[in-house]
Protein backbone atom coordinates (compact mmCIF):
# COMPACT_ATOMS: atom_id res chain seq x y z
CA UNK A 1 0.00 0.00 0.00
CA UNK A 2 1.48 3.35 -0.72
CA UNK A 3 0.13 5.95 1.85
CA UNK A 4 1.08 9.00 -0.32
CA UNK A 5 -0.37 10.03 -3.79
CA UNK A 6 2.30 9.28 -6.28
CA UNK A 7 2.29 9.84 -9.71
CA UNK A 8 2.63 7.21 -12.29
CA UNK A 9 6.01 5.12 -11.75
CA UNK A 10 5.84 4.81 -15.27
CA UNK A 11 6.75 0.98 -15.60
CA UNK A 12 7.98 -0.70 -18.38
CA UNK A 13 7.65 -4.33 -19.35
CA UNK A 14 10.02 -6.53 -17.41
CA UNK A 15 13.43 -6.70 -19.03
CA UNK A 16 13.97 -9.83 -21.41
CA UNK A 17 17.41 -9.76 -21.85
CA UNK A 18 20.13 -10.60 -19.05
CA UNK A 19 23.67 -10.14 -18.77
CA UNK A 20 24.60 -13.28 -16.52
CA UNK A 21 27.68 -14.68 -17.50
CA UNK A 22 27.84 -18.78 -16.57
CA UNK A 23 30.89 -19.18 -14.27
CA UNK A 24 32.60 -22.34 -12.71
CA UNK A 25 31.04 -22.63 -8.79
CA UNK A 26 31.47 -25.51 -6.49
CA UNK A 27 28.90 -28.86 -6.86
CA UNK A 28 27.55 -27.45 -3.43
CA UNK A 29 27.29 -24.11 -4.60
CA UNK A 30 25.47 -25.04 -7.99
CA UNK A 31 22.73 -26.95 -5.99
CA UNK A 32 22.47 -24.15 -3.90
CA UNK A 33 21.56 -21.27 -6.26
CA UNK A 34 18.25 -22.63 -7.58
CA UNK A 35 17.10 -23.21 -3.82
CA UNK A 36 18.65 -19.41 -3.01
CA UNK A 37 17.28 -17.89 -6.05
CA UNK A 38 13.46 -19.32 -5.62
CA UNK A 39 13.78 -18.63 -1.65
CA UNK A 40 15.38 -14.87 -2.52
CA UNK A 41 12.61 -14.24 -4.80
CA UNK A 42 9.14 -15.56 -3.02
CA UNK A 43 10.32 -13.86 0.30
CA UNK A 44 10.46 -10.53 -1.60
CA UNK A 45 7.12 -11.31 -3.78
CA UNK A 46 5.32 -12.14 -0.38
CA UNK A 47 6.59 -9.52 1.98
CA UNK A 48 6.62 -6.49 -0.68
CA UNK A 49 2.66 -6.03 -1.21
CA UNK A 50 2.33 -5.92 2.83
CA UNK A 51 4.69 -2.75 3.27
CA UNK A 52 3.25 1.03 3.67
CA UNK A 53 5.18 2.76 2.06
CA UNK A 54 5.75 6.76 2.50
CA UNK A 55 7.60 8.70 -0.23
CA UNK A 56 9.30 11.98 0.49
CA UNK A 57 11.46 14.51 -1.86
CA UNK A 58 13.54 16.97 -1.22
CA UNK A 59 13.63 20.47 -3.06
CA UNK A 60 14.14 19.22 -7.01
CA UNK A 61 14.34 16.02 -6.42
CA UNK A 62 13.29 13.14 -8.88
CA UNK A 63 9.24 13.13 -9.14
CA UNK A 64 8.52 9.57 -9.44
CA UNK A 65 10.38 6.62 -8.73
CA UNK A 66 9.67 5.63 -12.58
CA UNK A 67 11.28 8.80 -13.93
CA UNK A 68 14.35 8.16 -16.34
CA UNK A 69 16.82 8.13 -17.40
CA UNK A 70 19.11 8.65 -14.19
CA UNK A 71 21.96 6.88 -12.35
CA UNK A 72 20.60 6.30 -8.85
CA UNK A 73 22.61 5.63 -6.04
CA UNK A 74 21.87 3.71 -2.85
CA UNK A 75 23.44 2.12 0.17
CA UNK A 76 23.68 -1.79 -0.08
CA UNK A 77 21.72 -2.05 3.08
CA UNK A 78 18.59 -1.00 1.50
CA UNK A 79 18.61 -3.57 -1.51
CA UNK A 80 15.72 -5.60 -0.27
CA UNK A 81 13.48 -2.71 -0.29
CA UNK A 82 14.32 -1.35 -3.47
CA UNK A 83 14.32 -4.33 -5.05
CA UNK A 84 10.41 -4.61 -4.89
CA UNK A 85 10.06 -0.88 -4.67
CA UNK A 86 11.72 -0.20 -8.06
CA UNK A 87 10.21 -3.51 -9.74
CA UNK A 88 9.42 -3.99 -13.28
CA UNK A 89 11.46 -1.11 -14.25
CA UNK A 90 13.94 -1.98 -16.21
CA UNK A 91 16.80 -0.18 -14.41
CA UNK A 92 20.41 -2.25 -15.14
CA UNK A 93 22.29 -2.39 -12.81
CA UNK A 94 26.08 -3.60 -12.02
CA UNK A 95 26.57 -7.11 -10.60
CA UNK A 96 29.79 -8.39 -9.28
CA UNK A 97 30.74 -11.85 -10.66
CA UNK A 98 30.76 -13.54 -7.42
CA UNK A 99 28.60 -16.00 -5.97
CA UNK A 100 26.69 -13.44 -3.99
CA UNK A 101 26.54 -11.29 -7.08
CA UNK A 102 25.28 -14.21 -9.46
CA UNK A 103 21.87 -15.34 -6.61
CA UNK A 104 21.64 -11.82 -6.47
CA UNK A 105 21.44 -10.74 -10.08
CA UNK A 106 19.54 -13.81 -11.18
CA UNK A 107 16.38 -12.71 -8.31
CA UNK A 108 16.56 -9.09 -9.32
CA UNK A 109 15.65 -10.36 -12.93
CA UNK A 110 12.58 -11.64 -11.80
CA UNK A 111 11.74 -8.28 -10.81
CA UNK A 112 12.46 -6.27 -14.52
CA UNK A 113 16.11 -5.52 -13.51
CA UNK A 114 19.12 -6.12 -15.84
CA UNK A 115 22.28 -7.27 -14.27
CA UNK A 116 25.25 -5.92 -16.16
CA UNK A 117 28.19 -7.82 -15.20
CA UNK A 118 31.49 -5.82 -13.53
CA UNK A 119 32.11 -4.73 -9.70
CA UNK A 120 34.61 -1.90 -8.09
CA UNK A 121 37.39 -4.30 -8.24
CA UNK A 122 37.01 -6.20 -11.37
CA UNK A 123 35.72 -5.62 -14.68
CA UNK A 124 34.57 -2.40 -14.00
CA UNK A 125 35.34 -0.38 -17.30
CA UNK A 126 33.43 -2.68 -19.43
CA UNK A 127 30.16 -2.78 -16.69
CA UNK A 128 30.36 1.16 -16.93
CA UNK A 129 30.71 1.12 -20.47
CA UNK A 130 27.43 -1.51 -20.75
CA UNK A 131 25.64 1.26 -18.15
CA UNK A 132 26.39 4.11 -20.71
CA UNK A 133 24.91 2.56 -22.95
CA UNK A 134 21.61 1.62 -21.34
CA UNK A 135 21.76 5.65 -20.37
CA UNK A 136 21.68 6.67 -24.18
CA UNK A 137 18.97 4.31 -24.53
CA UNK A 138 16.71 6.17 -21.83
CA UNK A 139 16.90 3.49 -19.47
CA UNK A 140 17.91 4.08 -15.59
CA UNK A 141 20.49 2.47 -13.69
CA UNK A 142 21.50 1.79 -10.00
CA UNK A 143 24.36 1.47 -7.68
CA UNK A 144 24.44 -0.37 -3.92
CA UNK A 145 27.07 2.57 -3.92
CA UNK A 146 28.90 0.82 -1.07
CA UNK A 147 28.75 -3.17 -1.93
CA UNK A 148 29.66 -5.21 -2.86
CA UNK A 149 31.93 -5.44 0.52
CA UNK A 150 31.99 -1.90 1.82
CA UNK A 151 33.42 0.11 3.51
CA UNK A 152 29.83 0.97 4.81
CA UNK A 153 28.10 4.15 3.81
CA UNK A 154 31.11 5.37 1.54
CA UNK A 155 30.86 6.44 -1.91
CA UNK A 156 32.31 5.41 -4.61
CA UNK A 157 33.73 7.40 -7.97
CA UNK A 158 31.62 5.03 -10.57
CA UNK A 159 28.41 6.93 -9.91
CA UNK A 160 30.32 10.20 -10.96
CA UNK A 161 32.39 9.03 -13.48
CA UNK A 162 29.55 7.73 -15.31
CA UNK A 163 27.52 11.30 -15.11
CA UNK A 164 30.49 13.08 -16.50
CA UNK A 165 30.27 10.55 -20.00
CA UNK A 166 26.56 10.08 -20.17
CA UNK A 167 25.04 13.63 -19.41
CA UNK A 168 22.49 12.09 -17.13
CA UNK A 169 21.84 13.23 -13.50
CA UNK A 170 22.72 11.74 -10.66
CA UNK A 171 19.81 10.80 -8.18
CA UNK A 172 20.43 9.18 -4.13
CA UNK A 173 17.27 7.43 -2.08
CA UNK A 174 17.50 5.63 1.31
CA UNK A 175 14.34 3.40 2.44
CA UNK A 176 14.07 3.19 6.27
CA UNK A 177 11.82 0.24 7.87
CA UNK A 178 10.36 0.51 10.89
CA UNK A 179 10.44 -2.85 11.47
CA UNK A 180 12.71 -5.18 9.98
CA UNK A 181 15.33 -7.75 10.80
CA UNK A 182 18.98 -6.29 10.53
CA UNK A 183 22.04 -8.62 9.95
CA UNK A 184 25.46 -8.98 11.48
CA UNK A 185 26.77 -8.80 8.49
CA UNK A 186 29.37 -5.80 7.09
CA UNK A 187 26.42 -3.59 5.39
CA UNK A 188 23.92 -4.36 8.17
CA UNK A 189 21.26 -5.51 5.47
CA UNK A 190 17.88 -4.61 6.71
CA UNK A 191 14.69 -7.58 5.66
CA UNK A 192 11.40 -5.67 5.90
CA UNK A 193 8.98 -7.52 8.21
CA UNK A 194 5.87 -7.80 6.72
CA UNK A 195 3.56 -4.95 7.46
CA UNK A 196 6.22 -2.41 8.25
CA UNK A 197 5.91 0.67 7.46
CA UNK A 198 8.68 1.84 4.85
CA UNK A 199 9.88 5.74 4.43
CA UNK A 200 11.43 6.05 0.94
CA UNK A 201 13.44 9.89 0.81
CA UNK A 202 14.91 11.13 -2.66
CA UNK A 203 17.57 13.91 -2.44
CA UNK A 204 17.76 16.48 -5.20
CA UNK A 205 19.48 15.38 -8.49
CA UNK A 206 23.02 16.39 -9.15
CA UNK A 207 24.01 17.34 -12.72
CA UNK A 208 27.82 16.59 -13.56
CA UNK A 209 29.13 18.56 -16.68
CA UNK A 210 31.17 16.71 -19.29
CA UNK A 211 33.72 19.10 -19.23
CA UNK A 212 34.19 18.77 -15.71
CA UNK A 213 38.07 18.11 -14.08
CA UNK A 214 39.52 15.47 -11.72
CA UNK A 215 38.95 18.22 -9.16
CA UNK A 216 35.87 19.07 -10.01
CA UNK A 217 34.82 14.81 -9.96
CA UNK A 218 36.24 15.10 -6.30
CA UNK A 219 33.84 17.99 -5.34
CA UNK A 220 30.68 15.76 -7.04
CA UNK A 221 31.46 12.79 -4.90
CA UNK A 222 31.63 14.67 -2.15
CA UNK A 223 28.49 16.31 -2.82
CA UNK A 224 26.98 12.72 -4.08
CA UNK A 225 27.72 11.41 -0.29
CA UNK A 226 26.15 13.95 1.29
CA UNK A 227 23.01 13.13 -0.40
CA UNK A 228 23.32 10.13 0.73
CA UNK A 229 24.02 11.16 4.19
CA UNK A 230 21.11 13.41 4.26
CA UNK A 231 18.04 10.89 2.92
CA UNK A 232 19.40 8.65 5.45
CA UNK A 233 19.40 10.47 8.27
CA UNK A 234 16.26 12.12 7.13
CA UNK A 235 14.24 9.19 6.57
CA UNK A 236 15.37 7.32 9.33
CA UNK A 237 14.62 10.57 11.75
CA UNK A 238 11.45 10.61 10.56
CA UNK A 239 10.09 7.17 10.09
CA UNK A 240 8.16 8.12 13.23
CA UNK A 241 6.48 11.22 11.57
CA UNK A 242 4.72 9.72 9.12
CA UNK A 243 1.40 10.14 8.61
CA UNK A 244 1.22 13.60 10.57
CA UNK A 245 -0.27 16.59 9.01
CA UNK A 246 2.58 18.72 8.95
CA UNK A 247 5.18 15.35 7.87
CA UNK A 248 7.05 17.26 5.13
CA UNK A 249 6.40 14.93 1.85
CA UNK A 250 8.09 17.57 -0.58
CA UNK A 251 10.74 19.47 1.29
Amino acid sequence: MISVTQASTGEAPAATEVALSPRRFTLLQRISLPIIIAAGYSFIRLIGPTLRVSISHEEGAQPTVGQRPLILSFWHACIIPATYLFRNLGIRVMSSNSYDGEYMGRIIHKFGFVAVKGSSSRNAVRALLGLRRALQEGWSVAFSIDGPRGPRHKVKPGPVSLARSSGVALSTFHIAVENAWVLNTWDRLIIPKPFSRVLMRFGKLIPVPANATDEDIEHYQQELQASLDRVREFSETNMKNVGAPEFPYNA
